[in-house]
């Protein structure tokens, strides 16, 4: 018995097969393209361990994977592998519809192929879990009440939109083909591992050096928060008992303003490395990104009811837990922020002061 995870060295992606060889024992066969985001790094406390298989590929390399698939013969699918960072869509919107249009489509033929060819018990058991957003159901105003599963899509964004493409390709993958998909749309999640481009990791390594806290707009931008290991449990739980075709939102009961997250860091920063002053006088606000979606919110009433799921991490207990790992990993965010890290960050922020 064995699964195939996909982007398995990304941030989400490389907390989920930790969790899960810890939590399951389960083989795992890790397929990472290694972009700028994908860190072998991230996996170094399961180096050498037989249960874990690296594969340097491209899941849009259909022969690629359907070879995986013959030599491993995966029991299911967890498929991480894509682009994810709004800002980036923005700047360049073509990767993120190969990679989370094309890649997935060329993904879910491969898998399509070795499903159908698997005798009748094992056809029945296997299973494709496709992990994406909530950022596919478009922008709430304050009153409104949070995404559903039934909530209609209305991406606004390049990447948005490349992940609202790929997850109607496997919801049309499991209702003309039948085969056994599931999808999660998760909100923001935070915690060990995340590139640091993203809003918490790159406010930590800031306010660390000192610089400022660059805050888009007024910073009243609300997000569901949801911490990186509650996220890996509810996958685990969708997995093991979730209904083949359905969805499942995921969200961390935990809704803030943006400026409100930052602030939340500075005085966590400011009670486990203290600083003359504080942090919070860094805060500097920038130019808002164009279609900047103003509040994101998740019902996560259906994961709890049929599943017994809900998130063990508060806000509170989770961005303290984030904050310690990466004082303790200051050498991982050292290698992380050299090269590619340094050139986005002066791509997107420095012209918005």
């Amino acid at each position: 018995m064995t699964i195939l995870v996909t982007g398995g060295a990304g941030f989400i992606g490389s907390n989920f097969v930790l969790d899960w060889l810890r939590e399951t024992g389960e083989p795992v066969v890790n397929v990472d393209k290694l972009t700028y985001a994908g860190n072998l790094a991230n996996l170094a406390a399961i180096a050498g361990d037989p249960r874990h298989a690296f594969v340097r590929a491209d899941v849009g390399d259909q022969a690629a994977v359907e070879a995986l698939f013959a030599a491993h013969r995966p029991r299911a699918i967890v498929h991480f592998a894509a682009e994810s960072h709004v800002d980036r869509s923005i700047h360049g919107p073509g990767d993120f519809v190969q990679t989370n249009v094309v890649g997935t489509f060329r993904l879910l033929e491969a898998a399509r192929g070795h499903w159908q060819a698997l005798p009748a018990g094992e056809r029945e058991a296997f299973r494709f879990l496709h992990v994406s957003t909530d950022e596919v159901y478009g922008s709430l105003g304050e009153a409104d009440p949070a995404f559903r599963e039934d909530t209609a899509y209305a991406p606004n964004s390049p990447y948005s939109a490349s992940k609202a493409g790929s997850d109607h390709l496997v919801r049309a993958w499991h209702h003309t083909y039948g085969l056994p998909t599931l999808t999660t749309n998760c909100s923001n999640n935070y915690g060990p591992y995340q590139f640091p481009e993203k809003l918490i990791p790159l406010m930590i390594a800031n306010a660390l050096e000192g610089k400022p806290l660059p805050v888009y707009g007024d910073g009243r931008q609300v997000r569901d928060w949801l911490y990186v290991g509650d996220h890996c449990e509810a996958i685990r739980a969708v997995l093991a008992r979730g209904r083949p075709g359905e969805v499942y939102n995921v969200g961390g009961n935990a809704e803030m303003r943006n400026l409100e997250v930052v602030h939340a860091l500075c005085d966590t920063l400011q009670a486990l490395a203290p600083r003359e002053g504080g942090y919070r006088g860094l805060v500097a606000f920038v130019a808002d990104r164009p279609g900047h979606d103003r509040r994101y919110a998740i019902d996560a009433t259906k994961v709890r009811g049929e599943l017994g799921w809900a998130p063990r991490e508060t806000f509170a207990t989770g961005i303290a837990r984030t904050v310690r790992w990466y004082l303790d990993n200051a050498e991982w965010v050292a290698q992380v922020r050299s090269g590619e890290y340094r050139r986005w960050i002066e791509t997107n922020y420095a012209r918005r002061a």
